[in-house]
């Protein structure tokens, strides 16, 4: 036990006091509120990042100071008193702020109408982020060695100026290739190719369907055991022509729903190909409604949004989807943003062709939708807002994620004084956002083609951005939304970490709030496809009949 104090000890040494000041900073500023609630050990990783963000910027300040000539010298009386009250400071506040930290998470907690959680876990935050500081810290330091031994070799060769700078750029291509170079290219192929086995499963309570308007019958040329699991369980999932007319007292027809998996050609646009022969086998194309949805990551369709466009629509519907990935969405979300869009614009030019083939009066309506990287991957089909609007005669997005380029652009063309988190573009007249179904209440009228994206105030796969890292966005410099705390600040380099973490269970809240997207599908779909004799009270009956049967899952 000595010898472990002592190796403590002489570790310590090696700390830089005017990082752990600075980190100390960082601690106190990572354990405000953020948008959803994080688990404690997710707080340990966030709080972790920004101690080890705090202590770099701690030791470059000291750095550069040092470079410009100013290296005061302290007595070692001076540096007890500095070491000491750097410890007392750090006695003080790091368990203070552990215990408001547990508190601001209840708060959020109760915003996002989560259950609360054992506020005596987050004793544990310091210990996860130390580990993780510790971590950090001496994968720099390893970065550091390997720089100056870089360095050492290139000095047989050329100047002391020439080596570092030598040195630095071998360093710094390394990462590029490990990035984004052919080690990456290489490992994102190993995934798919490993989660391919995790999606044989079929869950519980989804069977085969047996009828003509569905792919994997068996009369589709779709073989069930191909679609892959959130293909099964697409088609294996929804309401029934019965159930449709139970719930809204219409009559109503069998949905039609049908969907291709990846393994079933070698390409995305040779499966969507495939969607499209479903269409045609099914008669999707003799129907009232046609929906073309970009799936997410391996596939899944948010079935509450689906049933909800089938019960508004009486049934008469046909919704076509393809796989395109076996990655999960996280993986896909970071690693793969090429495919996603590649998808959709295969399934939509290839739903389109068809469509715009028909008779002007045998065509279906044709609308759109899809949720998170379906959002961003269905988007790539249009070149831009008049494109899409002109092109469809409907669509929701719901969860886009701040990288959509025509998402961005869209919002930044926004109505002078209207909100980045619910904005205003043209006076709503084709395009109107909404956290809630009252935001798409304006006053303009809004024209027949109708989109909608619904984002909620506190979903960060909406808000995430790099740029977080320097720059506050609107969206916090603007009054928050009401499911998210009015404590939360922006903070240099800490909010993107807390952001950051908080897309892991961003799906995990109750529906209505961070990326959880439900029952109120059926409110947004009632406004896009505005039906005849639909009124407020068979919008509600919807709402219900979804609350009460249908969980989105991912």
């Amino acid at each position: 036990m000595t010898r472990v104090w002592e190796g403590v000890r002489r570790y310590c040494k090696t700390l830089h006091s005017v990082g752990l000041s600075f980190g100390l900073v960082f601690f106190v500023l990572s354990m405000s509120p953020s948008l959803l609630p994080r688990a404690w050990y997710l707080q340990g990783v966030a709080t972790g990042i920004s101690v080890a963000t705090g202590y770099g910027i701690g030791v470059t300040v000291a750095w550069m100071i040092r470079k410009c000539g100013v290296e005061p010298t302290w007595s070692d009386r001076t540096k007890k008193i500095g070491w000491t009250v750097l410890a007392v400071l750090a006695v003080i506040l790091v368990p203070l702020f552990l215990i408001l930290g547990s508190w601001w998470q209840q708060i959020v907690r109760d915003l996002v109408e989560a259950p609360r959680a054992n506020r005596a876990n987050y004793l544990l935050v310091l210990l996860i982020s130390v580990v993780v500081w510790f971590i950090l810290l001496e994968a720099g330091r390893g970065l550091r060695y390997l720089t100056n031994k870089l360095t050492a070799v290139a000095l047989r060769f050329v100047p002391r100026e020439a080596a570092k700078v030598a040195s630095l750029v071998v360093v710094f291509a390394l990462a590029i290739f490990v990035v984004n170079g052919a080690f990456y290219n290489g490992l994102i192929a190993f995934a798919n190719w490993s989660f391919s086995g995790a999606d044989n499963d079929t869950p519980d309570g989804i069977k085969q369907p047996l009828i003509a308007e569905r792919s994997g019958s068996p009369m589709s040329a779709e073989a069930w055991d191909s679609l892959g699991k959130e293909g099964r369980t697409f088609m294996g999932s929804g309401p029934s022509a019965e159930k449709i007319a139970a719930v809204t007292g219409r009559d109503a027809k069998q949905p039609i729903r049908v969907y291709a998996g990846r393994e079933s050609s070698d390409s995305v646009n040779g499966v969507a190909r495939r969607v499209v022969d479903e269409l045609e086998r099914t008669g999707g194309f003799d129907r009232g409604t046609l929906a073309v949805v970009t799936t997410t990551g391996r596939g899944w369709v948010n079935d509450d949004v689906a049933s909800a466009f089938e019960y508004v629509q009486g049934g008469d519907t046909a919704i076509a989807a393809m796989q395109y990935s076996f990655l999960p969405s996280p993986l896909a979300f970071i690693a793969d943003r090429e495919t996603p869009m590649a998808a959709g614009r295969a399934l939509f030019n290839a739903v389109y062709a068809k469509w715009i083939d028909l008779p002007l009066d045998k065509r279906p309506k044709l609308v759109v939708f899809g949720e998170s990287l379906g959002s961003y991957g269905g988007q790539a089909a249009f070149a831009g807002e008049q494109d899409m609007t002109t092109r469809v005669d409907g669509a929701l997005w719901s969860g886009t994620p701040n990288f959509t380029a025509q998402w961005q652009e869209i919002t930044g063309s926004r109505d002078s004084g209207s909100l980045e988190a619910v904005p205003v573009i043209d006076g709503g007249r084709a395009i109107r956002f909404a956290a809630y179904p009252e935001d798409l209440e304006l006053d303009a009228p809004w024209n027949h083609s109708r989109v909608v994206y619904w984002q909620h105030a506190s979903d960060p796969i909406v808000w995430w951005s790099f740029d977080l890292l320097l720059n506050k966005p609107d969206w916090l410099a603007e009054p928050l939304g009401r499911d998210v705390d009015p404590g939360m600040r922006w903070m240099p380099l800490v909010t993107f970490w807390q952001v950051t973490l908080d897309m892991v269970f961003s799906a995990d809240v109750p529906s209505g709030h961070g990326h959880n997207y439900g029952a109120e599908a059926a409110d947004m779909w009632a406004q896009v496809l505005h039906p005849e004799n639909w009124s407020q009270s068979d919008t509600d009956t919807v709402r219900g009949a979804l609350t009460n049967n249908f969980q989105p899952t991912k």
